[in-house]
């Protein structure tokens, strides 16, 4: 007589806490559709849900007015409220990744040299070639991105220290100082480069079309299909390295996996916006709170978190200086440079 295996019963309280985590996705995705939403209506002249719609939706119609606002909606409002929602997740998904590889709780994706790297190739094709036009110079800022990433990691898996999460912050520092430093010097010695470098710099999901979002958007899949790939290993290597090993992880091969996420998220979204600090840093933290230390719903979290951060402050910017903007990226700083000076007053340095 064969006898079957009873399954064991999922806990009272697991269960719970999953649906409030579900739940939570939810609210998060209702928040972001009206916040895109928002994003449509808002702009240097306010638009009517109608208005919207039909700029949105409608024939082409003979009435020049409702005409003029298609056309601000699918060159202007569009673009910048899709690349918000592709740039955020990109960085909140990025901004978790990189403190789970470092165990680093005041990490950002600048850690590996990323911004520097996307900032000196700009400067220095601006300086060499001329290029002007986003759709020029972006495909060099992803470029730089990439191979400062690789060129950080390179580095942090070599010597003595190789693969520790210390040795990755110190190599991905040493990296962004001298990028820093080479930056600042072609800029200096070319007064376009310096002019595209101000604008570029700011951080900024306007002025971008379709032509650069679609490839960004592109890489940045990859980089979330490599993120779903490596997020079982990633929580076991919160727990150590050499328990990690202990429970069959590849710590080599999964920390590969994940710094090439994240230098495909972090650099993509970079190429098209510019550099945007602290966004990643804050988000992870938030998503953190609400989820626990569970990689498996904490990176969801901060996809959704970036993509409505980012999306809030960039209507924010175009808000409080009318008629006038505010790019999204100094609104982002001026939000996240606070969080970050209250994380380090509270010692949430010392511990992951």
């Amino acid at each position: 007589m064969c006898t079957t295996a009873v399954e064991r019963p999922v806990p009272r309280g697991v269960t719970g806490a999953r649906r409030k985590r579900v739940v939570g996705l939810g609210a998060l995705v209702v928040v972001l559709v009206i916040a895109a939403a928002v994003s449509l209506a808002v702009g240097a002249g306010a638009l009517s849900p109608a208005e919207v719609w039909h700029g949105l939706f409608a024939a082409p119609d003979p009435d020049q007015r409702l005409t003029g606002i298609r056309l601000i909606m699918w060159t202007v409002r569009v673009p910048r409220t899709v690349l918000a929602i592709v740039a955020g997740i990109a960085l909140g998904v990025g901004g978790a990744l990189i403190q789970g590889y470092t165990r680093n709780p005041i990490a950002d994706t600048g850690l590996l040299g990323v911004n520097s790297g996307a900032s000196f190739a700009v400067v220095l094709v601006i300086a060499v070639f001329g290029f002007t036009d986003p759709f020029q110079y972006v495909w060099f800022a992803f470029v730089g991105a990439a191979v400062a990433g690789v060129v950080v990691f390179g580095l942090a898996s070599i010597g003595r220290g190789a693969g520790n999460p210390l040795t990755l912050a110190l190599a991905g520092q040493g990296i962004t100082v001298f990028l820093a430093a080479m930056t600042t010097a072609v800029s200096l010695t070319d007064q376009k480069s310096l002019n595209a470098l101000r604008f570029w710099n700011s951080g900024s999901v306007a002025g971008v079309g379709f032509d650069v979002i679609w490839p960004v958007t592109a890489f940045i899949a990859t980089g979330l299909v490599l993120t779903l790939i490596t997020l079982p290993a990633l929580n076991l290597l919160n727990l150590g390295d050499d328990m990690a090993r202990g429970l069959g992880v590849n710590v080599a091969l999964s920390r590969t996996i994940g710094v090439v996420a994240i230098t495909l998220l972090a650099g993509a979204a970079t190429a098209a916006c510019g550099p945007i600090a602290f966004l990643g840093l804050m988000v992870a933290h938030v998503a953190r709170y609400l989820t626990g230390p569970d990689y498996r719903w904490l990176v969801p979290y901060a996809g959704l978190l970036g993509a409505v951060v980012l999306l809030v402050c960039d209507i924010v910017g175009r808000l409080v200086v009318r008629p006038g903007e505010l790019d999204a990226g100094i609104v982002v700083a001026l939000l996240g440079a606070p969080f970050f000076a209250v994380l380090v007053w509270r010692g949430k340095f010392r511990s992951a």
